[in-house]
């Protein structure tokens, strides 16, 4: 894809399922971003209109690290 070019339509459509499935492989929104060239804001935009389920940010935390660290929550 052209970047900064208006994708719509069945095109739009066809990219959304791309990147929903890519999203819940595991790829982060930047890297899905420049795998096709796109802003992270169009990725987060496009996988909204997919109604996909956004993971928070930041990723897993490690439990054993906070439990050593004396922080862990019960």
């Amino acid at each position: 894809m052209n970047k900064g070019k208006q994708i719509t339509g069945t095109a739009r459509e066809e990219l959304a399922r791309e990147m929903k499935k890519q999203y819940e492989s595991g790829l982060s929104i930047r890297a899905i971003a420049e795998a096709h060239g796109r802003s992270y804001g169009f990725v987060h935009r496009v996988l909204g209109e997919a109604q996909v389920s956004l993971r928070s940010r930041g990723g897993e935390r490690p439990r054993r690290r906070l439990e050593e660290s004396g922080r862990a929550q019960r």
